[in-house]
């Protein structure tokens, strides 16, 4: 049982590398989109030096796993080295059967679009299988280890220069389609992994907390935890409401508070996931 698990997770990532590679070729490299990644940056160098978009992604790939296993150590386990070995690999085969490629749309920014939707559901794929395709992600984790900044920021910073690099060799209009595509690629992917389960956590100070809290236990039907806060500047006890809900009850708690009460103070945060884990209950 455990080795038919791990071979169907193997023929997942491979299925997802092998669905970035075709994404990239026959929307990226036909419209000379430069979205985000390290195949994009490969496209552009692709007219600089004598070299297929497939062997200068093999050359990035290889030459950043190094400096990520030097720099930052062996975090990148088996999965990321395949899938960047396999994605260059894919690509050269792609160049083979269907050289010169044509835009299948026939238009730059709907490639452009069409490539932010199609490969978000590839690197989801990869990611909920614990593994990505390297890249940009192992220039991330150097820039959150040496400088400090934030993992997600760092990879949609290295994105945006890969996106911007475009400006070297293209037009205006292929260097803005690259950097929206870049920017719609963080979306779409966020959404894929976590639209279905991002959720609100709302705390709220009010005088009516009797009411809200009946509201929120008997009408939206979820539960709640109450704090005690003290006000700095005062000292006095306040009772807190802490309630996470879905965008459906965010809405219906919202209007009711407001209602309720249009002085209640809120804060209002965003959970992509919440996780409980019940315990059995002896009989």
């Amino acid at each position: 049982m455990k080795s038919l698990k791990k071979l169907w997770e193997f023929v997942v990532i491979t299925f997802a590398t092998v669905l970035i590679a075709a994404v990239v070729y026959f929307f990226m490299v036909p419209s000379n989109l430069s979205v985000g990644s390290i195949t994009g940056l490969a496209i552009v160098l692709s007219n600089l030096v004598p070299l297929t978009v497939s062997q200068i992604t093999m050359i990035m790939n290889v030459f950043l796993l190094v400096i990520g296993f030097i720099f930052i150590g062996k975090e990148f386990g088996a999965k990321t080295v395949y899938t960047s070995l396999l994605l260059p690999v894919v690509l050269g085969v792609f160049e083979k059967l269907v050289p010169n490629v044509q835009s299948i749309t026939g238009d730059q920014f709907i490639d452009c679009i069409a490539y932010a939707i199609f490969i978000c559901v590839g690197q989801a794929l990869l990611f909920t299988r614990n593994a990505s395709s390297g890249g940009l992600d192992i220039v991330g984790k150097l820039l959150n280890k040496y400088l400090r900044i934030e993992l997600g920021s760092a990879i949609a910073m290295a994105g945006m220069a890969v996106a911007l690099s475009s400006a070297l060799v293209y037009d205006l209009k292929t260097v803005v389609i690259s950097v929206i595509g870049t920017y719609l690629s963080g979306i779409f992917l966020d959404r894929f992994l976590f639209g279905s389960t991002i959720k609100k956590r709302v705390c709220i100070l009010s005088k009516k907390n009797d009411e809200i809290l009946q509201f929120v236990l008997h009408e939206l039907h979820s539960g709640a935890t109450l704090y005690h806060a003290y006000g700095a500047y005062t000292e006095d006890m306040h009772k807190e409401i802490n309630v996470i809900v879905d965008k459906s009850e965010y809405l219906k708690l919202m209007n009711y508070v407001t209602k309720t009460d249009p002085n209640a103070f809120m804060t209002v945060y965003t959970i992509n996931e919440v996780m409980y884990r019940p315990k059995e209950i002896n009989k």
